[in-house]
């Protein structure tokens, strides 16, 4: 069904179907044949591992056993985040982490269009649907880091989703120092390692906003929990997050 509509459009739109005569799409996986718009071949796409409950309601990290009802998991137990939940449909493994990894290390600018629309299926959790949104908000880099890498993975990824719902983003945040890597920290070297690493842009006022956080991969939370926190002193009225991937 999505190849066939995906050749409607493309006859829809001469230069669609002539750009795909002379260089036909292929799969950003495995090379295969795709139909324009779409990045991955049928198999591929099903390939990518998406998150089904049971799962924890705070990080949506899954749990594979026997529990049937909603779960707070190891990490989140005992401890207080500030934002309420954070939300991501898909495990970061596979295509999805390889997309991931060559978007933001390789600048293969494209892939942040499958990526943007995994991140988008979050949207749709009941976690979310909850409560209006007022306003996306991406997790900034570092200015060093980010005219290294030439852009923020989380602003394009949020631009792209915010264009899909219908919704504004908000810049509203600053990194204030380049954190070290989080991979090799434990939990609480990683809260240590963030403390006091954000705040907000003085000129966007968020007071009363009901704000989404937008990353790429939530691991132990820790990034979004600082994020929100600032947030919160700003005023606003709650915090969730969406990512693309569950690490």
């Amino acid at each position: 069904m999505n190849d066939l509509r995906g050749l409607t459009q493309a006859l829809a739109n001469p230069a669609h179907a002539l750009i795909s005569l002379l260089y036909p799409p292929c799969c950003e996986a495995c090379g295969g044949a795709v139909v324009h718009p779409h990045y991955l071949c049928e198999p591929c796409a099903a390939s990518a591992v998406r998150i089904e409950a049971p799962f924890c309601q705070v990080c949506s990290e899954p749990f594979r056993g026997a529990i049937t009802g909603p779960f707070t998991c190891g990490n989140c137990a005992g401890r207080q985040f500030h934002f309420t939940c954070a939300v991501a449909r898909y495990r970061s493994e596979g295509v999805v982490r390889d997309f991931i990894h060559r978007f933001k290390y390789l600048r293969e600018f494209r892939l942040r269009h499958p990526l943007a629309a995994w991140a988008a299926e979050a949207l749709d959790d009941p976690r979310i649907q909850a409560h209006p949104v007022d306003a996306l908000v991406p997790v900034p880099l570092f200015r060093a880091r980010e005219r290294h890498r030439e852009f923020n993975q989380a602003l394009e990824i949020a631009r792209l989703v915010a264009k899909e719902a219908h919704l504004p983003v908000s810049d509203c945040l600053l990194r204030t120092r380049n954190t070290t890597s989080q991979l090799a920290y434990d939990r609480k070297r990683r809260m240590e390692n963030l403390r006091n690493a954000f705040r907000m842009r003085q000129s966007i006022p968020v007071r009363g906003h009901h704000l989404v956080l937008v990353d790429d991969v939530l691991t132990t939370g820790s990034t979004l929990d600082e994020c929100a926190l600032v947030l919160l002193k700003a005023g606003a009225a709650s915090v969730r997050a969406i990512t693309v991937a569950r690490g």
